[in-house]
């Protein structure tokens, strides 16, 4: 079944310092008049997918909306999303595979797409291997982040596809913050990573990319909510996506104000790329946050998948687990 096409002697910049579950940091300001200061849990990634979310929590939109933030920032969106699942965020971003994992888990609610990354996920073999298809990794070992959502669309369909199963290559579970060092290193012949990881391989010399996975799954990236959070703050949640549409204005009218904002992020984390580089990475996100009305095709498509693979046990119920409401509430209300 194929996946919906609509839908260690190295350098400090490739590893990134933020990885891990902890907070980072608390976020206050003084809120507009009128609104009461809510906390929010914010779980994101640190490869490029979380980086709307961290313009977001920069931007001092959820300030002007009386929102103060607790930030919980991991290495890729399937860690938050176990830290949902384990009730330690209230919120957090994923791409769909993720999202129906943490539904069949622990009850987890989309509030909105916030944007599409399939141009963003991609194969990336080391340069010096000369590899041109993803049919030539047969026999290779392949850095993989098991688990994540990326991970999953490699695995179920990009190399079934490709005519590569499971035992056709060796899987390396690996961390994608560490993937280009392993490339440089040679102890890995190929990545399955997300930007701006492979676009610094790319730059650097080390690899070679083989393909990206918006031909196959353009990738919808959800904000999700732990239904304790949904039942408990429904009026938070609106406050909360009308700084998202906020955050959309910049994205579309602002570019360079966002591109300064997350390229600092990368900078104070070590990485020296460039800003021509970076701009190579960010171009590949598509953000618009939104809630699309045809998205239960897709998900229960992707829902399907995941069933026959046994990573999930029963499929969702689509009215639960998807909430359009809470953004049209935020429409109607900016």
């Amino acid at each position: 079944m194929t996946h919906n096409k609509s839908y260690s002697a190295l350098s400090r910049r490739q590893c990134l310092a933020a990885g891990g579950a902890g907070a980072l940091a608390l976020s206050f300001a003084a809120p507009s008049a009128g609104a009461a200061t809510a906390t929010i849990r914010q779980g994101y990634q640190t490869n490029i997918w979380g980086m709307p979310t961290y313009y977001l929590l920069k931007s001092g939109y959820l300030e002007k909306h009386g929102i103060a933030i607790e930030e919980f920032a991991v290495p890729s969106g399937n860690l938050t999303m176990q830290q949902m699942v384990a009730r330690q965020v209230d919120l957090g971003t994923y791409a769909a595979q993720s999202f129906i994992i943490g539904n069949a888990k622990g009850g987890l609610i989309a509030i909105a797409l916030i944007e599409h990354v399939g141009k963003t996920a991609r194969i990336t073999a080391r340069k010096d291997l000369n590899i041109g298809k993803v049919e030539e990794l047969r026999g290779r070992r392949i850095a993989n982040q098991t688990g994540s959502s990326v991970g999953n669309v490699f695995v179920d369909s990009i190399m079934p596809q490709h005519g590569l199963h499971k035992g056709d290559y060796v899987e390396v579970r690996m961390d994608v913050n560490n993937m280009v060092a392993a490339l440089a290193a040679k102890t890995v012949d190929a990545i399955v990573n997300v930007e701006p990881y492979n676009v610094i391989a790319v730059a650097d010399g080390i690899g070679s990319d083989l393909m990206d996975f918006s031909g196959v799954d353009a990738m919808p990236v959800f904000m999700a909510a732990t239904p304790d959070f949904v039942q408990a703050k429904p009026d938070v949640i609106v406050a909360y996506l009308k700084a998202w549409l906020d955050v959309a204005n910049d994205f579309k009218n602002s570019p360079q104000k966002v591109a300064d904002v997350i390229y600092k992020f990368y900078a104070d984390k070590g990485y020296n790329m460039s800003l021509d580089t970076f701009a190579k990475a960010l171009a590949r996100v598509e953000v618009n946050p939104g809630f699309p009305r045809d998205l239960q095709p897709y998900m229960q498509q992707q829902a399907e998948i995941l069933l026959a693979d046994k990573k999930i046990n029963a499929i969702a119920d689509w009215k639960t687990a998807l909430r359009p409401d809470f953004m049209e509430r935020a429409r109607a209300a900016s």
